[in-house]
């Protein structure tokens, strides 16, 4: 059964720091690519970030290019998210994913979800 396990959300203050991990088991993800969505309270789902499985390729949404940073650990089978200088719009569940289609502004065709972790960011 394949799983991926979000931890690391929390409450952090305004221009604070988290890190997201994603730990995936079940399946190897040799090829997959890894990344981030985001759903806030009464908003549709948004792309956060994506990852190739050689560290090559990555894509940022817009709202967080410059603050959030991904990568990932093929041996650990985990991605990561460091979020810093966070704003109260960050606020949201976070959700890891792994796809197999990557366009300059999303990845696409995912075949797996997280259940998500709570992030919140106080003024």
């Amino acid at each position: 059964q394949v799983q991926l396990v979000e931890s690391g959300g929390g409450l952090v203050q305004t221009g604070g720091s988290l890190r997201l991990s994603c730990a995936a088991s079940g399946r190897t993800f040799w090829g997959w690519y890894m990344g981030w969505f985001r759903q806030a309270p009464g908003k549709e789902r948004e792309f956060v970030a994506a990852i190739g499985w050689s560290g090559g390729s990555i894509v940022y949404g817009g709202s967080v290019k410059g603050r959030f940073t991904i990568s990932r650990e093929n041996a650990q089978n985990t991605v990561y998210l460091q979020m810093d200088s966070l704003k109260p719009e960050d606020t949201a569940v976070y959700y890891c994913a792994a796809g197999t289609r990557l366009t300059i502004t999303a990845m696409g065709d995912i075949s797996y979800w997280g259940k998500g972790t709570q992030v919140t960011v106080s003024t």
